[in-house]
């Protein structure tokens, strides 16, 4: 033999051939044809030869360990001895961690090992036993032998024929009534997922569907179709072609077949079903576009998903679910897993027809159920993040009239524990970046401006003089809504704001302090608190630049790219009745009964308010933070309703002796730092404790939206 044809000995050694005739050749060779013409030719040959006998020592144990397994079949006849009392476990054990070994040692090729597995169809028999459940218990210790060979072998192996076919075998035998093997079968199932996320062109063997031709739409592909031309063992690195039955596109429009991974996956019950659903999103979360298509185009997907929906909301026990621990979700105790597998379940689901039972649930007249309905709406819309899912929530709750307006008109409801959760809703949809949100809710009927006012003759947009200012001060003192006690002197204004201390302008000339300019509008909210009912001062508590920084944290992150107009419009509504439409209606009304609200709602009142009045538009800009618009007639804004409030405050401190004393409780009990607050006047105490905050929140947010050079004028002339 040649020295050339020892060379050329192929290096994936056949199993059907003898260790020994290997090395016969391979020893018989003399060492004097290679070694004095190249000694490192012998060292490397001598590494080669060690090379071959660790595989070939590797094939014989793989070898005998599957035959210890066939040989129970042949050799047993106890029907009745369980799986875990033979040897069976171990073998399957010791042949994964020889596929594991050999794939470290094989980082190029595929091994001996692994050849002789899919070239003989190990695990297409090891389906076959696993669904005969012999012995008993069989399919359990197959589901873990393929959990772990797809989750232990880094090459990817779901593209090859001889692994795909038997995933989607032993994919059948998941889910099933009356399997004992849930935990195996979610896990199996995780992996499988798992590895479609890492290699998404696999999805379309699993799902056993194609792409059909350009003039017909793509069929089902029947489960039972097996028809797969066998393929060379040198050829497992390639994706095999899909069968031909496969484009038949007679079957009318593709469908997942009942034994399909997303329909064992949704069947799955118990304690596994959270597993289910994380491999769900797996799938669901894919980037590959054509794995996108597939799972739309080519299953019922949506279907299914909206089926399972509707099981896990009919097992709601929506009588007995606390709203306050539904809101608290994820964090919500474990005896709430049915909420907490429903709300893991609409995340992924977009189909109109959950939409309409949910629909249906709010419309109770029962306030329980009403209340726990909205509670779940309002944390599932907390958790939504695909933007196509936040389309088809937001149409259904804004783009569906009756519902915008029921929803709406229960912020102002009679029980304030559905005010409290349906303001939680309101707040949840303006955390979220969509543009026809803040479009329904409010834009759309400020748009016109027709709460302006028309300007009298000579008198528009011109500074108004210092004597006109003492005009305006003179008729405060006469609106029976205020007393002298609300007219401030100089030293009370804030006349120079301090700059944030993330500005960039912290060294420039301090700002105008004339009418109109960005100073006086910050001062016009901060002088909105008559003196006498502040607290904050008592315990040392920071003025409104404390609210400095979260105020521009929130507006930059408002701040979204919607194409929104930097100037004013034309004011388009003179002689129209203004309407501020029906959120600002009924958030007005409610801050207009703040002294006699519980301090739950009216903190969410607040956040809401605030939010909106950051959002970076002009028109919210003009309307809530702007205190020197010209109303028209019957018109109110933001300030015009904190005006009056602060009139009805100021006649009922009257009735509240040690005034003074009593606030300090009250702020004292709220930051936790004292319990012995009386019950008497304690819903006014904290309206007023509120009412101070939310003014300082307003002035920090006018002095980050504002310029400091910026003067606010009477009327735009847009």
């Amino acid at each position: 033999m040649s020295l050339s044809t020892c060379l050329s000995l192929p290096t994936r050694l056949s199993p059907s051939l003898p260790v020994s005739l290997y090395l016969v050749v391979c020893l018989s060779l003399p060492v004097c044809l290679y070694l004095p013409v190249c000694p490192p030719l012998y060292l490397s040959f001598s590494t080669y030869l060690s090379v071959l006998l660790s595989n070939f020592e590797l094939l014989e144990s793989f070898v005998d360990h599957w035959k210890s397994i066939t040989n129970y079949y042949i050799q047993t006849t106890d029907d009745s001895r369980p799986v875990r009392q033979t040897e069976i476990p171990w073998c399957l054990r010791q042949m994964l961690d020889i596929l594991v070994y050999e794939e470290k040692q094989q980082v190029e090729d595929t091994g001996p090992c692994l050849e002789y597995l899919l070239q003989h169809k190990l695990l297409e028999t090891l389906c076959t036993l696993g669904k005969a459940q012999y012995p008993l218990g069989m399919v359990q210790q197959v589901l873990l032998f393929f959990s772990k060979l797809l989750s232990q072998i880094q090459k990817p192996l779901l593209q090859l024929v001889g692994v795909y076919r038997p995933v989607q075998k032993l994919i059948g035998l998941c889910a099933l009534p009356g399997s004992h093997t849930e935990k195996e079968e979610a896990q199996f199932l995780l992996v499988v997922c798992s590895r479609v996320k890492q290699d998404p062109h696999t999805l379309r063997y699993l799902l056993q569907v194609t792409a059909a031709p350009p003039t017909q739409p793509a069929a089902r592909t029947p489960a039972s179709d097996q028809s797969q031309p066998c393929t060379q063992a040198s050829n497992h690195s390639k994706e095999p072609p899909l069968p031909a039955s496969q484009s038949d596109s007679s079957t009318g429009r593709p469908v997942q077949s009942e034994s399909g991974l997303l329909s064992a996956l949704l069947q799955l019950r118990g304690s596994v079903c959270l597993k289910a659903f994380e491999s769900l999103l797996m799938l669901s979360a894919l980037q590959s576009e054509s794995s996108g298509e597939i799972l739309a185009d080519h299953t019922q997907l949506g279907e299914l998903l909206t089926g399972r929906l509707l099981q896990l909301y009919s097992l709601l026990p929506l009588e007995s679910l606390d709203p306050g621990e539904v809101q608290s979700w994820p964090h919500t105790p474990w005896r709430y897993a049915k909420s907490q597998t429903f709300l893991r379940g609409f995340t992924i689901c977009r189909h109109t027809t959950f939409y309409t039972t949910v629909q249906v649930c709010l419309w109770f007249r029962c306030e329980q159920m009403v209340l726990v309905s909205t509670s779940i709406l309002c944390v599932a819309v907390r958790f939504v993040q695909s933007s196509s899912l936040l389309d088809q929530l937001v149409h259904f709750l804004l783009r569906t009239h009756t519902l915008t307006y029921l929803l709406v008109q229960r912020c102002d409801h009679i029980s304030d524990q559905i005010s409290l959760a349906s303001l939680s809703l309101v707040e949840e949809l303006l955390q979220k970046p969509h543009r026809d949100i803040l479009d329904v809710l409010v834009l759309t009927f400020l748009q016109s401006r027709s709460y302006l006012s028309a300007p009298a003759a000579g008198q528009e947009d011109r500074p108004l003089e210092s004597n006109q200012t003492n005009e305006d001060s003179d008729d405060l003192e006469e609106d029976p809504f205020f007393s002298d006690s609300l007219l401030f002197s100089d030293s009370q204004l804030l006349l120079h704001p301090p700059p944030p201390p993330f500005s960039s302008s912290s060294s420039s000339a301090p700002p105008p302090s004339g009418l109109g300019s960005a100073a006086d509008v910050v001062n016009s909210f901060l002088c909105l608190v008559p003196v006498q009912v502040r607290s904050a001062q008592l315990l040392q508590e920071g003025g409104y630049e404390s609210y400095v920084h979260d105020a521009h944290t929130q507006c930059e992150s408002l701040s979204l790219s919607w194409d929104w107009p930097i100037s004013l419009p034309s004011s388009s509504g003179e002689g129209e009745e203004f309407f501020e439409g029906h959120l600002l209606k009924v958030m007005f009304d409610r801050l207009g009964r703040v002294l006699e609200q519980p301090y739950e709602l009216n903190l969410k009142l607040t956040a809401v308010l605030s939010r909106l009045s950051a959002f970076n538009h002009p028109l919210l800009q003009e309307y809530l933070l702007n205190p020197y618009i010209h109303l028209s007639h019957c018109s109110r804004s933001l300030f015009s309703v904190l005006i009056r409030l602060m009139g009805e405050l100021m006649q009922r401190i009257q009735q509240v002796s040690n005034l003074t004393d009593r606030l300090l409780n009250t702020r004292r009990d709220l930051l936790g730092l004292n319990h012995n607050t009386g019950l008497e006047h304690l819903t006014l105490l904290r309206g007023v404790v509120v009412l101070e905050e939310f003014c300082k929140e307003l002035a920090a947010i006018a002095f980050v939206k504002l310029p400091l050079d910026q003067v606010v004028t009477p009327l735009d002339q847009q």
